[in-house]
């Protein structure tokens, strides 16, 4: 039996929507100081073998590495585990399954129909058959409140007419004087009038009756609800009524409160799924996996926006973009050269869709996207995402080659699956070559021991090939209908990556693609030639590198607070006042999760736009803006031309945010570049005599090369260079290289240039 030390395993496991990837690392027990790494590959979803897909990758890991036989169903001793970071897709599927949670919305009187309304945007203007999807809430109940701000935020003399504060604001020197004063009072009319958090005055109309309250909440519950969204209007400032229904909601036995608009109906309906799944999840450890004490086990999710958070602070609104967020991580951190400075494009071909992100530097993130037909509100990485994967279904329609949008998911798959599934892009490749069953790993039929089964994939593939041969007057061979739906295929995955980079005034052929994904290996080098990329990617783990990336993720908290500020000289010290309170809080949790000192770095971000306008960007200074000192104004007029092309230099410029992001470093270097490496590497031409086998692999303008090489990855060394067309492949991916492509193998990637 090896014997491996206590909180020494490390486990990462990305449950996507057709595998599970699972990667772990432990001491090295013949050299301590060095750590060996364990890669589980599972299928998400196998009901007939186990529960759980990575609590059974993880059951496998700690069977590997202890080498004890563990019983599935069993309770998993957590003694030897260093920490579990975990992606998951659970949220993202109920959203767009409408699988949610039941729960109920409570709303200022007057504003039952608010979210439903919306904000009157019609993205399918011509559509002739609007389908609105419904609200995700299944209750309405209108709270009898009402504050309102005073004064108004168009007055040109706001600043002037305002109610003027004392120093702690505690309380009003100057009463407010602009139009609409009642000429007596402090406001417009009658009310208490309180400071708000973004520092403007608010008017208490009328409080709310708790007791009739606490009558609509029992009356809920009794019906059998358990997750409530309060939105009450301006509790963006003045939180204080959504706090006081909140604590009788605890009161009454609501398990889940969330303030605040559409976002939060989103997050009162995706939250308590999110907690069943994990609550199941925790089922099959021992106790101490949740007690969150520093000697015991730490779980850590990967966020939408790329950080990781304990369990305290993960929701189902954090968790929407959970498994592409680890994959940008992971092509981020081991592609970006800081010296170099080349962009990069990362693909990640999965099982049943196509992400696609870009980095130069700093991770893209957006705060408001639509998904399924609701608007969110909530830092996401900028992730596109297509339906085209390798479980995309192939289909003959009206005289058309589609690939996708539907899947063929896990349950049952792509028709090699061997579980009766249809035809995909996954087959496709089977039938090119461009997969090879000998060399995929054989965890398919009843057994989990069989290899794709070629012959379904031909089959299906022939029948298709009949029907399109029958409405064509030229008769079509089967590897050129085959090959025209990966055709298909990748056009679709290069749609989303001219979004990003074209539309938005980037050359796509001055980046890099950083190829990841369980299909993205046969896919890159002909995405890269449609977009003119002449370098690509593939890290050896590539894969799984949504898992490796929670690997390598820094831990993250944030917090943010409204504002209503006018930025100029004066209120710069007053905001920055704000953001070091902020930055304070921030770093006195990161170290209550064990970062400090040199592991913390900070981003001090204001929310900031044009008076008049309704855009507003989160802007972090650097070091080249204006007097180099924090400058926000410098960098929000350098955003802001980048982004729109002209600046409104007549407007003032309002602050709606104050923002501070802490992270705690995982690791403080991630050693040399892969592009350093490539240059100083001495490239050795390798021998087809080196190849483990030969195959048949269809290319394009090529045909089938009959003796197409095929190389195992670990039998090649740094500094091997590989030459198209071939085949490379490892017990998880197969990547095809194709004639004229060069391919040389470094520490920890695969470097491919394509001739020009």
């Amino acid at each position: 039996m090896i014997e491996i030390p206590d909180r020494s395993i490390r486990i990462c496991a990305d449950r996507g929507g057709t595998f599970c990837d699972v990667h772990a690392s432990y001491p090295d027990p013949a050299n301590p100081n060095e750590r060996k790494d364990i890669v589980v590959k599972l299928l998400s979803q196998d009901t007939a073998n186990y529960g759980d897909a990575p609590t059974e990758g993880i059951r496998r890991v700690l069977e590997i590495v202890t080498g004890e036989t563990i019983p599935r169903g069993s309770v998993l001793d957590t003694s030897k585990i260093d920490y579990i970071r975990l992606s998951t897709t659970v949220a993202t599927n109920a959203l767009l399954e409408r699988k949610g949670h039941r729960h109920a919305l409570l709303i200022t009187k007057g504003f039952k129909d608010l979210l439903l309304i919306g904000n009157q945007s019609r993205p399918r203007i011509f559509d002739l058959n609007i389908r609105r999807p419904n609200p995700l809430y299944s209750e309405v109940v209108e709270v009898d409140e009402r504050v309102t701000l005073v004064g108004y935020t168009s007055d040109p003399k706001s600043e002037e007419n305002a109610i003027q504060w004392s120093d702690d604001g505690s309380s009003i020197q100057r009463g407010y004087r602009g139009p609409g004063w009642d000429g007596e009072g402090d406001a417009e009319g009658p009310g208490d009038i309180v400071r708000g958090i973004s520092g403007e005055a608010v008017r208490i109309l009328k409080r709310p009756d708790l007791d009739l309250v606490r009558r609509d909440l029992q009356r809920l519950y009794d019906a059998g609800y358990r997750s409530l969204a309060i939105v009450l209007v301006h509790s963006y400032t003045f939180p204080e009524h959504e706090i006081q229904i909140g604590k009788l909601a605890r009161e009454v036995g609501f398990a889940q409160m969330v303030p605040r608009g559409v976002s939060s109906t989103a997050d009162a309906y995706l939250t308590p799924i999110l907690r069943e799944y994990l609550d199941g999840f925790f089922y099959g450890f021992d106790a101490k996996l949740k007690d969150g004490r520093i000697k015991s086990p730490r779980v850590e999710f990967m966020s939408s926006d790329g950080g990781l958070l304990d369990l305290n602070n993960f929701s189902g609104l954090k968790s929407i973009l959970s498994g592409p967020a680890g994959g940008v991580v992971g092509y981020a951190l081991t592609s970006w050269d800081p010296d170099k400075k080349y962009p990069i494009i990362g693909l990640d071909v999965g099982g049943t869709s196509t992400d696609v992100s870009r980095f130069d530097g700093r991770y893209e993130v957006v705060y408001e996207t639509t998904t399924a037909g609701v608007t969110i509100q909530s830092p996401q990485l900028d992730i596109n995402t297509v339906a085209a994967g390798g479980g995309s279904c192939l289909t003959f329609r009206n005289g058309l080659f589609l690939a996708g949008p539907e899947s063929a998911g896990a349950q049952p798959g792509p028709a090699c699956y061997r579980k009766g599934g249809p035809l995909a892009v996954t087959d496709a490749n089977l039938l090119l070559g461009r997969l090879i069953p000998d060399y995929f790993p054989k965890i398919f039929g009843k057994s989990e021991k069989e290899p794709l089964d070629s012959e379904a994939s031909r089959v299906a593939f022939e029948k298709v090939a009949k029907e399109i041969n029958e409405s064509h007057e030229i008769n079509l061979g089967l590897d050129d209908i085959v090959y025209g739906f990966i055709k298909v295929a990748n056009e679709t995955m290069c749609r989303p990556i001219r979004a990003l980079t074209e539309a938005r005034g980037y050359s796509t052929g001055k980046h890099v693609l950083a190829s990841f994904g369980g299909a993205g290996g046969q896919h890159a080098c002909e995405i890269a030639s449609l977009l003119g990329i002449k370098t690509i990617l593939i890290h050896r783990y590539s894969s799984i590198l949504s898992a490796y990336g929670l690997a390598l993720a820094d831990r993250a908290y944030e917090l943010q607070e409204p504002s209503s500020t006018f930025y100029s000289a004066q209120t710069r010290r007053y905001l920055t006042a704000r953001l070091d309170k902020l930055t304070s809080d921030v770093k006195v949790e990161l170290k209550r999760q064990g970062f400090e000192g040199d592991r913390v770095r900070v981003e001090r971000m204001l929310n900031m736009r044009f008076e008049g306008t309704d855009t507003a960007l989160m802007v972090l200074p650097n070091e080249n803006d204006g007097d180099g000192t924090e400058d926000f104004e410098a960098a929000f007029r350098r955003v802001y031309k980048a982004e729109f092309g002209f600046l409104l230099d007549t407007k003032s410029i309002i602050v709606d945010d104050v923002k501070v992001r802490g992270i705690g470093k995982t690791f403080d270097h991630l050693g040399e570049s892969v592009y350093s490496e490539v240059d100083r590497l001495e490239k050795n031409p390798v021998l087809r005599s080196r190849a483990d086998s030969t195959y048949s692999v269809y290319f394009d303008k090529v045909g089938r090369v009959a003796d197409t090489p095929v190389f195992l990855l670990d039998n090649l060394v740094v500094g091997d260079e590989v030459t198209g067309p071939a085949m490379i492949i490892d017990n998880t991916q197969t990547i095809v290289i194709v004639p004229g492509a060069r391919a040389v193998l470094t520490s920890k990637h695969l470097y491919i240039t394509l001739r020009g």
